[in-house]
């Protein structure tokens, strides 16, 4: 792990990206772990390496909704680059594997000496605003399929690999549907050889076709990061 392998950080000058890995310590994150609550203190930030993060937020009770996911291209955090030290949200791993993970305390001090760090995490703290927008729009708008094409690419893209393992219970979870829509929708995508499913083993067969059958809320993703953090 010499290199710091999280997109964030590589944009980073080079003394400023040493300095940062200095306080990094390399942590190995297990499927659905929760990394931090909703309304609570923040006590570390993650940059991920190989795992991916999804944001969810719970309303009164009710099963939560995914409204973001983090990987390699971002961090899991943010709100301390805003001098904000409660967590807005719940942060689960959806995939596990890698990050690096600095405690708050030393991260701050970190934001306070490097005014590159601060430019870049700015731009992301952008991102991610738009990536919330987007994400309520496309639930309040779009049908369940182009959805679920769009969450599927955006996992492959964090999970680097045309293969990773997801439920149909999680799913449901993740884009706040019935479990029998997902499996409706699923099939439509399995059917017309997009993708193969069985056992929780799901495999992207046909990625251009994906993108054509995601709703437009995929691209408009891309297009915001590429914008301001390539």
């Amino acid at each position: 792990m010499a290199a710091a392998e999280n997109h964030l950080i590589e944009l980073l000058p080079v003394k400023d990206r040493r300095h940062l890995l200095t306080l990094c310590e390399p942590v190995d994150l297990t499927l659905s772990e929760v990394l931090c609550e909703s309304g609570k203190p923040t006590r570390h930030v993650y940059f991920p390496i190989s795992a991916t993060i999804s944001l969810v937020t719970p309303i009164e009770g009710k099963p939560v909704l995914e409204v973001g996911m983090v990987g390699r291209e971002g961090m899991v955090g943010a709100q301390l680059v805003l001098g904000v030290a409660t967590t807005p949200m719940h942060a689960v791993v959806q995939g596990s594997g890698k990050v690096w993970r600095v405690a708050a305390s030393p991260f701050r001090q970190e934001l306070a000496r490097s005014s590159a760090l601060r430019r870049c995490l700015n731009r992301y703290l952008f991102v991610l605003m738009s990536q919330f927008g987007v994400s309520a729009a496309c639930l309040r708008f779009h049908l369940i399929g182009p959805r679920l094409a769009r969450w599927l690419l955006m996992t492959q893209d964090r999970a680097h690999a045309d293969s990773f393992h997801v439920t149909h219970e999680f799913l449901a979870y993740m884009l706040g549907v019935r479990r029998v829509g997902i499996t409706a929708a699923a099939g439509t995508l399995q059917r017309a050889g997009l993708i193969r499913y069985r056992r929780g083993e799901l495999v992207v067969l046909n990625r251009g076709g994906l993108e054509a059958a995601a709703c437009g809320c995929y691209a408009a993703d891309q297009k915001s990061y590429a914008e301001l953090l390539r």
